[in-house]
């Protein structure tokens, strides 16, 4: 089976780089330096005319944690209904409770206002204290789809964890591999996880055109700031060659 290849990305220009490069799914954002951030109703609207594969829209009020406040919620709500009136396949969401654990509740009230859109539970899982009920607390509020590192900086790191979440999912729901993901590694990890879905932002670094900026002054809290970030499709064709060659072998045993 063809594995999945999911782009994330910030504008048209990479929405549609990775498109001719490949790629099966684009997880749209904002902000992508915070982490995602929901992107505006004009961004959404200008990837979906532009791209005809799915477009997943990524629904987060602001930075920082993941414990949402009743207001936040609104907020949440409301651009869950924004991102199905503008055509989006997905949203891409995440909620915690104040002990790291899966905020149920709310996760299964966006899951039901999303519907009959597919919901995929973002990174937000690697930061709970327990992967695994995690992923029974994501499955029991009807996420379709979870996205990990397995818990560590990237998925080497993770391909333990994960190879343990894909077995305890399988049938149940997705698990959808993303954190460096790259074609120098992504080989022998997906012959030891299974793992039949990735995740990459394949970002390149893009100077500004600007021939003046003001040393002196700052307006964010990252030093480039005047630095640009695209996706190239070149780019993701190498990875999406990559895994097109990877032929479909027995799950190896992870070795701790």
């Amino acid at each position: 089976m063809p594995i999945t290849l999911e782009v994330c990305v910030e504008s048209v220009e990479s929405a549609v780089a990775a498109q001719i490069g490949g790629a099966n799914r684009i997880e749209l954002c904002s902000a992508l330096s915070e982490g995602g951030l929901t992107p505006s109703a004009g961004l959404i609207r200008a990837v979906r005319r532009a791209v005809t594969i799915h477009v997943f829209v990524m629904i987060r009020p602001r930075g920082g944690d993941f414990c949402y406040s009743s207001s936040e919620v609104r907020v949440m709500l409301d651009d869950i209904e924004h991102a199905r009136t503008l055509g989006a396949d997905g949203v891409v969401l995440g909620a915690l409770t104040v002990e790291g654990d899966v905020d149920l509740a709310l996760t299964a009230e966006l899951v039901r206002a999303a519907r009959p859109m597919k919901v995929t539970f973002h990174r937000a899982f690697d930061m709970t204290r327990n992967l695994d009920r995690a992923l029974e607390d994501i499955t029991a509020a009807g996420a379709d789809r979870i996205l990990t590192s397995g818990g560590e900086g990237d998925i080497v790191r993770g391909t333990a964890n994960i190879a343990r979440l894909v077995e305890n999912a399988r049938g149940r729901i997705a698990v959808m591999a993303g954190g460096n993901v790259r074609r120098n590694n992504v080989q022998d990890f997906l012959a030891t996880t299974g793992i039949e879905e990735v995740h990459t932002s394949l970002r390149t670094r893009l100077p500004s055109p600007a021939h003046f900026a003001n040393p002196q002054v700052r307006l964010g809290s990252h030093m480039e700031e005047h630095m640009r970030y695209i996706v190239r499709d070149a780019d993701v064709r190498t990875l999406r060659e990559k895994l097109d060659a990877i032929a479909v072998a027995p799950v190896r045993e992870v070795v701790e």
